[in-house]
């Protein structure tokens, strides 16, 4: 996988929203609302849907479609997240007790306690990285298939990651990430970071999910249909 050209073509097609300032407007306002935010969801799992057939963004419409398809989304996500939620919050205990008694005065905390504390929350970090491998390949696997139960058939999921590369895309995600605070450092600029992070918000949504959408066509041999065969925007 070309990492960098499945980055380019990504960044081409998310500007894209720039063209159409009442479209990117509703996703600034949509994004920033709680719930709501799922139809924001919704539509960046309708992107990832149509790549790389179409070289355009979509249509902002039929809302209520967007918004089961965000739900979809989030409870995936949210189960994925369980396994090493539970693995840090366990550890969380004996090393919170262990502060505890310091802070009291009363003495030394059982070493082996605070060290299986210290040990499950290296595990459940190293896991969620794991997890994130594969949740992002599985929640993209779901959104192409129509089906929620995608997400979690860990067979399929493994052997698309495997027709790409192990290496390439774990390189991927680790690229997305860098990307994602580069972000996170421009929300943080004073005064006007949170302006500029709300505007770029679905942009970088976009981005984001087209570039996956492209890492799974290259991986499933799906091919952009030529000009003339796509759709009207």
């Amino acid at each position: 996988m070309d990492i960098g050209r499945n980055l380019g073509e990504a960044y081409q097609y998310a500007v894209k929203l720039f063209s159409d300032a009442g479209r990117l407007l509703v996703l600034v306002v949509l994004s920033i609302i709680p719930i709501v935010d799922f139809i924001t969801l919704g539509y960046l799992a309708r992107v990832i849907r149509e790549t790389p057939s179409r070289g355009e963004p979509p249509k902002l419409e039929d809302y209520g479609e967007l918004w089961v398809e965000g739900l979809k989304i989030v409870v995936a996500l949210i189960i994925y997240a369980i396994i090493p939620a539970v693995l840090v919050g366990l550890a969380a205990g004996p090393l919170i007790a262990a502060g505890l008694f310091g802070y009291l005065g009363w003495g030394g905390f059982p070493f082996f306690a605070v060290g299986a504390g210290i040990i499950m929350i290296v595990v459940g970090v190293i896991l969620a990285f794991f997890i994130a491998i594969i949740a992002t390949m599985g929640i993209t696997h779901m959104v192409k298939k129509k089906s929620f139960g995608k997400a979690f058939a860990f067979g399929e999921i493994t052997a698309i990651i495997a027709r790409v590369g192990w290496g390439s895309f774990i390189l991927w995600v680790i690229v997305i990430y860098i990307i994602s605070w580069i972000y996170g450092l421009v929300v943080a600029i004073p005064v006007i970071g949170w302006l500029i992070g709300l505007v770029l918000l679905p942009v970088y949504g976009t981005f984001v999910a087209r570039s996956a959408g492209l890492v799974y066509a290259e991986a499933t041999g799906e091919r952009a249909l030529p000009p003339a065969a796509e759709a009207p925007v």
